[in-house]
Formats: structure tokens, sequence, C-alpha cells
């Protein structure tokens, strides 16, 4: 479909007689084709998991259109359509004398297992969110002012929690609470933890559940996230273990805590000195502070593994702008790394910093008084 005005020349064409392209620009030309195709075909994920497409092939498949239309309750003509989009991404496999179609084992964990370490799917119900504040982010590049978190539907707060949620089901309480100093021995005790910036509560039921001698604190400035955190303790069975309240990292409520934890959001505030500062006034005198952050620098810009390129787009319309709404003397983006986080901890009144563990995704910082 042509969405160019007649006698208009599409934004950003090249003026009439321009010289032959040639091979290199041929080449970038297919691979920012492909780009586009992946920007679409997100968009198609996203529906695969909200309609449960993935798992009713991983379930019940092969299954031809009808039959997967019948499993998940939707159109069998859309059906078709879906599987064409998943064929041509390579993402399922096609049975011609039949007309089935299957979702390799290797693709379930990324796409149908949202218990797998390795599951994605979850964060394409994002792009809802991302994509819908263009208008708002145009007029940000041009007049330097940000985009809110709240102005953001609320599937933004489902969908990024859904990039993190395996790396911290799997990694949190087995691998990256360990690796902190004497932390698991006070929970288990029965220590005080703030888990700041908690979104929907993720972090902060796994904490719950893992130690139930613990009390457990969600905070975070999003009514809309709290809501969700709330009903997720109660569908959990842990509504009366954990309390979610809304509040910002700066002015969060309780003294005394054994751990404060903040997962991958303190890039996203305006003033990140502030929230250590109350942080290192809300812990004990001998509490830690962990703090998870996208394994990423600014030296990754030009990086070539898959997690860095992703964050840094996700840095240019998500991080930053909400950030930068928030008027404060910060606007880190989310790769700032390691030296930024450690001067921003200091400022707050921290003497012992470390990086206590990684992985390709996430560095695990302790900071302690």
């Amino acid at each position: 479909m042509n969405a160019t005005p007649t006698g208009a020349a599409p934004t950003g064409a090249a003026p009439t007689g321009a010289a032959p392209t040639g091979a290199a620009t041929d080449e970038f030309h297919r691979r920012v084709i492909t780009d586009a195709a992946a920007a679409v075909r997100g968009l198609t994920v996203a529906l695969g998991e909200r309609l449960g497409l993935y798992r009713a092939l991983a379930e019940h498949g092969p299954l031809t259109p009808e039959e997967l239309a019948k499993h998940t309750g939707i159109a069998p003509r859309y059906a078709e359509e879906w599987l064409h989009a998943q064929l041509s991404a390579d993402y399922v496999e096609r049975h011609p004398s039949s007309n089935q179609y299957t979702l390799p084992a290797a693709h379930a964990p990324v796409l149908a297992d949202g218990s797998a370490v390795t599951f994605t799917a979850g964060f394409f119900t994002a792009l809802k969110a991302l994509y819908a504040t263009e208008d708002q982010l145009v007029d940000a590049y041009r007049t330097g002012e940000g985009v809110g978190w709240a102005e953001h539907d609320p599937a933004l707060d489902t969908g990024m929690g859904s990039l993190f949620q395996p790396s911290y089901q799997h990694r949190l309480v087995p691998e990256w609470l360990p690796a902190l100093d004497g932390v698991t021995e006070r929970l288990a005790n029965g220590g005080r933890v703030a888990d700041v910036g908690c979104g929907i509560g993720h972090t902060t039921r796994l904490i719950a559940q893992a130690f139930p001698n613990a009390t457990v604190y969600g905070f975070d400035y999003s009514e809309e996230a709290i809501s969700i955190a709330r009903q997720l303790a109660d569908d959990a069975g842990l509504g009366d273990r954990v309390v979610f309240e809304t509040a910002s990292a700066d002015d969060y409520p309780g003294r005394d805590y054994d751990l404060v934890t903040f997962f991958n959001c303190l890039h996203d505030m305006g003033d990140p000195e502030a929230a250590a500062a109350h942080v290192r006034g809300t812990l004990t005198a001998d509490g830690t502070w962990m703090l998870v952050e996208t394994n990423a620098s600014a030296d990754d810009v030009t990086g070539d593994t898959p997690a860095a390129r992703m964050f840094m787009s996700l840095s240019a319309v998500m991080c930053l702008p909400v950030a930068v709404a928030q008027r404060g003397p910060y606007a880190l983006g989310n790769h700032a790394g390691e030296k930024a986080f450690r001067r921003i901890a200091e400022a707050g009144g921290f003497t012992r910093w470390r990086r206590a563990t990684e992985t390709p995704v996430n560095a695990v910082y302790e900071a302690r008084p």
C-alpha cells in the first residue's frame, strides 16, 4: 500500500537522478529490510503469546491451521495467516503432505515455555506500549523533554517484566543472593527487604517465597504496576506476606532494612544519587544494597551481541526518555556502566563496592555502607 500522497517525495528520499547505489548500499538495504521485517514480526510474536498460539503448538502439535484455531479459539483464516508469518521467519516448520505445522522442540523454551530461562516471547507484548509513544518521542527529541513511564500503556510493565523474569526466576535465589556477603543467612533468620522499583513484583514475590521468615516490601512509583503486583501476590497466596506500596526510590518508607534491591531501574531515575542516599539512610548499619543493571557500558555501543543491540535501542526509546522526564541531574540511559554506578553509590554514602556476579545480560553489584 502506498501511503505517500501523489506528488510528494517520501521522507528522506534522495534527489531525483541520484547516482547508482552500488553493492555496499544494496547489502545495507537488505539488512534494513530484514530489520523492518523483524519489527513487524514482533507484533505477530505478541499475538502468539497473548493468544496462546505457541503454547498450543508446543502442547498439541503438529497442527493444521484449523486445528490450531480450534485449540485457541481464533478464526481459522487468521490461524493460517499467522502460521505463514511464523514459517517465513523459520519459527515453525510445515509438513506439506498434511498441511500441519510444528513448533520445533528447540524453539519451545524461547516462545512457549514461560518457565524457561530462555523465554522471550513475553517481551514482545511491550511493543504495544513502546510504539504507541512515537508521537511523544518525536516531541521529546525536538524539545529535550522526556516521556515518563506513566505515559506508557500498562503493557510496558508486563512486557518488560517478562523480559527479565526468566533470569530472575532461575538466578535470583540460587545464584545472585548467595553471591552477596551474608545476605541469605540474614533473610532466612527474618530480615527486612525493600524491593525498590519492583514493577509488577516478580522479584518481590521470589524473595518472599524463598525466605518465609523475611519481611518483604515492594515499592514502585507506577500505580498501575503496584495494582498488578498486589493482584499477582494474592493469586500466589502471598498477600499476607508481602506489602506493595506506591513510592519513589528517594522517598519510600521504612528503615532498618537488611537488604534493599534495585532491579534494572536505577538507570531510569533522574536523580540516582538521591536514590542512593535514601537507600543508605534506610539500611541497617551493615545492610546491603543489591543493584542489578544491564551488563553493558558505553564501550558496548558498537558491540555485536544481540543483547547489546537491543539495550541500545531500548535506551533510545524508553530508558533515556523516562529518566529525562524526571527532570533530575542525570539521564544515564541503560548502558552507563559500572564506573558510573559506583560513583553514584559513593556519592550516596556507600564505601564498599564489588561486582558480586554477572550474566551476559545482567551485572549484580553489592554496595555496603
